[in-house]
């Protein structure tokens, strides 16, 4: 019997939220696998606590869209935080951190569609073999995938000699701020423009009193996600509690 598109439902929330999406579709991190992802859009933008309370739930935001997994058979995707009062950086990282430091000027502000970002963006998904399908992005398609937000986003600007090199979308909660996409110059791949987007972020939430940097999803096995434990100590969500990686 063939399914239907998916019918909106309700979802017991504060502030409700409505399930738009939940269908199964091919998993984009092991092949072979079959991904449920329902996609939940809250009837008003969240206020920082509430964006806390998901995050300690296990909960990830695409424009204006929260997700978990919920993939049958299969618990691969575990979500991962750093604690700032315990997190040290290795050898690598702190001279990565330093080596941004001396070399990047770095611009906080309100996420913002250019031209530039597009390109930028572009770059990254087809230059370092990423894209999926139809990944390649326009201006209306970036505004609507990293500008557009159910909750309290800020931007990174990452410049090298005030040329764009990369780009850090991140939301802020009562406790923590949330990595939730960068992108950058694979031409300038040698300043590891990634770890030191991810220790900028950790600086500020020292700088803010924070207690928590969320990185997403880690999934054993994806070859992306493979940098994410390489931050420790870490903590990854598993059966619905939060463990710690030393």
């Amino acid at each position: 019997m063939t399914r239907g598109p998916s019918v909106p439902r309700r979802v017991g929330a504060e502030p409700t939220e409505w399930v738009v999406h939940d269908e199964p579709s091919p998993c984009v991190y092991l092949p072979g696998r079959v991904a449920r992802l329902p996609l939940r859009l809250p009837v008003r933008p969240l206020q920082r606590a509430e964006l806390a309370t998901r995050l300690r739930d296990g909960d990830r935001r695409q424009g204006l869209l929260l997700y978990r997994p919920r993939c049958a058979g299969c618990r691969a995707c575990e979500a991962i935080r750093l604690d700032v009062t315990s997190f040290l950086p290795n050898r690598s990282q702190r001279r990565s951190y330093r080596k941004g430091e001396r070399l990047l000027t770095v611009r906080l502000g309100a996420p913002t569609p250019t031209s530039e970002k597009v390109d930028l963006y572009n770059r990254h998904k087809l230059e370092r073999n990423l894209a999926v399908g139809d990944d390649v992005l326009d201006l209306e398609s970036y505004r609507e995938f990293l500008v557009e937000s159910c909750v309290e986003t800020f931007e990174l600007e990452y410049r090298l000699n005030d040329r764009l090199v990369a780009i850090a979308l991140t939301d802020r909660a009562t406790d923590g701020l949330s990595a939730v996409y960068s992108f950058f110059d694979p031409s300038y791949a040698h300043l590891s423009l990634g770890t030191y987007s991810i220790l900028k972020q950790l600086e500020l939430c020292r700088g803010w009193g924070l207690r928590y940097l969320y990185l997403g999803l880690y999934v054993e096995g994806a070859p992306p996600m493979e940098y994410k434990v390489l931050y420790r100590p870490h903590e990854r969500r598993i059966d619905g509690r939060w463990r710690r990686f030393e």
